[in-house]
C-alpha cells in the first residue's frame, strides 16, 4: 500500500469534513469522545477496503472475493462496536446491554464507510484518467512524429529525381535547384521539429517549394500562387499545405505534358485560413485516382489529430480537374 502526499492531504481534509457532519448534534454542540472512537473504526475499515481489497480484488474484477471480504470487514466493525466500544463508553446503560439488530447496525455503519471508500475510489479513478490522458497524448505525439517522418523522404525522393534529370542534361538550373532544395530541407529538418511554426515562415517555404517545383514545368504551363492578406502572429502545423501542392505538381505532370495549370490561393478571414489548390490533368483508365495517394491519407490523418473539429477539407475530382479546399482555425503564436 502506497500513498502520495497529495492523496494524504486530500484524504485528511475529507475525513475532517465527514467527521464534522457525523458528529454534529444541534442539541449538544461539539463532539463526544465516543464519536471519535467509533469514527476511527470506520476509518480503519475504509482503509482496509480502499487500500487493500479494492486494488487486490475489485480492480482485478474479482468481485465475489471483494464483496466477501467487505462483509467480513463490516462484521468485524459491528462486533467491535457492540462488544468493545459500547461496553467502554456506555457501561451499565441500556445501550451497552442490548443489541439493536443487524439492520440497525448496518444503517449506522455502512453510510460512513461507503462515503470514505468512495473518496478512495474517486481518487483512484481520477489518477487513472490522468494516466489515460498522458498515454493518449504520448500515443498521439508518437503517431504525429511517424506521420511527419513519412513526409520528408517522400519529398526528398521526388526532388532528387528532378535534380538527377537536370544533372544528366547538364542544365544550368542544377545549382539553383540544389540551393532551393537545400533551403527547404534545412527548414524541414531543423525548423519543423515543433508541433507548430509561424504561418509567415510556412508560407515563405511554400513559395520556395513552388519555385523549385515550377522548374520542372518550365514552358509547359502556368503556375499561379496568391498568398495575400496573411495575418501575422498566427501559427500552423508544419508541412500540412505542402502535401496538397506537391500532389498538384506531381499529378499534373504525370497525366499530361502540355498546358499544365496549377492555381494555389491562401487567404485569411479573421483566424480562419482558407487554402485552395486546383490543377488540371488528363484521365487514363487503369490508374489510381489522385485522392488515393499515400500523402493525402497522411495529411488527412494529421489534420484529424492536430485540428479535431477545427478544420474542413473538401476534395473534388473529375476527369480533367482536381481541387482541394481546406479551412483551418488557427491560434495565435505564444507570447515570448
Amino acid at each position: 500500500m502506497s500513498i502520495s502526499k497529495r492523496e494524504l492531504v486530500f484524504q485528511l481534509v475529507l475525513l475532517v469534513l465527514v467527521f464534522l457532519f457525523y458528529s454534529f448534534d444541534s442539541e449538544s454542540p461539539g463532539f463526544q469522545w465516543y464519536q471519535v472512537a467509533f469514527f476511527l473504526t470506520y476509518i480503519l475499515a475504509a482503509a482496509v477496503i480502499g487500500y487493500w481489497l479494492m486494488p487486490q480484488f475489485l480492480y482485478h474484477k474479482k468481485y465475489w472475493a471483494f464483496f466477501g471480504y467487505v462483509i467480513v470487514v463490516i462484521t468485524v466493525v459491528i462486533l467491535l462496536e457492540e462488544l468493545v466500544l459500547e461496553q467502554i463508553f456506555f457501561a451499565g446503560t441500556k445501550r451497552a446491554k442490548g443489541f439493536p439488530g443487524v439492520f440497525y447496525s448496518l444503517l449506522d455503519v455502512l453510510p460512513i464507510i461507503t462515503i470514505l471508500c468512495g473518496f478512495k475510489f474517486g481518487w483512484d479513478a481520477l489518477q487513472k484518467q490522468q494516466q489515460i490522458d498522458v498515454l493518449k497524448s504520448t500515443v498521439q505525439e508518437s503517431e504525429l512524429q511517424f506521420l511527419r517522418s513519412q513526409i520528408n523522404p517522400h519529398f526528398l525522393f521526388n526532388n532528387l529525381n528532378n535534380l538527377y534529370s537536370h544533372a544528366l542534361e547538364g542544365s544550368h538550373k542544377t545549382p539553383e535547384i540544389i540551393l532551393e532544395l537545400s533551403g527547404l530541407l534545412r527548414y524541414m529538418l531543423y525548423e519543423c521539429k515543433e508541433k507548430f511554426v509561424s504561418l509567415e515562415k510556412e508560407v515563405e517555404q511554400l513559395n520556395n517549394f513552388i519555385k523549385l517545383s515550377n522548374m520542372q514545368i518550365e514552358n509547359r504551363g502556368a503556375v499561379v500562387f496568391d498568398a495575400q492578406g496573411i495575418n501575422k502572429g498566427y501559427k500552423i502545423a508544419p508541412l500540412i499545405l505542402i502535401v496538397f501542392i506537391e500532389n498538384a505538381f506531381k499529378h499534373s505532370q504525370s497525366w499530361q505534358t502540355e498546358n499544365i495549370k496549377i492555381t494555389i490561393e491562401i487567404q485569411m478571414k479573421g483566424n480562419i485560413l482558407l487554402f485552395n489548390c486546383a490543377n488540371n490533368y488528363g484521365y487514363a483508365h487503369g490508374l489510381d485516382t489522385v485522392a488515393n495517394g499515400i500523402g493525402l491519407k497522411n495529411v488527412q490523418k494529421r489534420l484529424q489529430l492536430i485540428y479535431p473539429g477545427k478544420h474542413h477539407l473538401q476534395i473534388q475530382e473529375d476527369q480533367n480537374k482536381y481541387q482541394v479546399s481546406l479551412s483551418l482555425e488557427l491560434e495565435k503564436m505564444d507570447a515570448s
